[in-house]
């Protein structure tokens, strides 16, 4: 089977593992099984941008989505670990996107780039209903947005990874608004986990596609 047909068929496993995961949720799976399950749509993900590597940059972004995926399990046992486990993911993006900068900018695309970051950590530190978590919150806040602003001005697809790192983003803020004002919302769980899931899948295709498309 030729590389790029395995490549196919993990990202298509990919698919189905994030998109079945929320199905387990009232299955009665043990734990172990429950967290494996969660880590799996995107470390699939992570092995995808690694078969379709080949220079730093896509091994760049194999590393983010690895590290997303360790997140998801760490998250299931320790808040702190899953947290740091991001965070380390959005630095390693951070560089991804300022190493693939785009040459100009509109002004709309500019001033979203610039107020993506004060909101997103006004927002994150307005949310927890616990105001000693609100501080540890916005600095993450601040991690996440600076992310959502550099994937926004790269050069890779403003529809794809830009959109799906807005939905990262957006996935957090849902998280924070869980600890706070919409700790009771139908459907709230559910929203997050879609949000982040197809982020993560539009950033990596983004990526994925531009560097496919460069001459060897």
């Amino acid at each position: 089977m030729r590389s790029g047909s395995v490549a196919r068929l993990v990202l298509a496993l990919s698919l189905i593992a994030g998109l079945s995961y929320p199905l387990g949720w009232d299955a009665g799976l043990p734990a172990l099984a429950l967290t494996a399950w969660k880590g799996t749509g995107v470390a699939l993900l992570a092995l995808y941008a690694a078969l379709l590597a080949r220079e730093a940059d896509g091994w760049l972004l194999a590393v983010v989505l690895a590290l997303g995926a360790l997140g998801d399990v760490l998250l299931e046992t320790s808040m702190t670990a899953g947290a740091l486990a991001f965070l380390a993911g959005h630095v390693v993006a951070i560089g991804l996107y300022l190493r693939n900068r785009r040459a100009s900018l509109s002004r709309s695309q500019r001033l979203l780039a610039l107020l993506v970051v004060p909101l997103g950590v006004i927002i994150a530190w307005s949310l927890p209903a616990d105001r000693a978590a609100a501080p540890g919150v916005a600095l993450y806040g601040l991690t996440v947005a600076a992310m959502a602003a550099a994937a926004w001005t790269s050069r890779f697809p403003r529809y794809w990874t830009g959109l799906g790192a807005m939905l990262f983003l957006a996935s957090d803020l849902l998280i924070f608004a869980r600890m706070g004002p919409l700790a009771e919302a139908a459907g709230i769980s559910l929203t997050i986990w879609l949000a982040y899931y197809f982020g993560q899948l539009l950033i990596c295709l983004g990526v994925t596609r531009t560097l496919a498309a460069e001459p060897r």
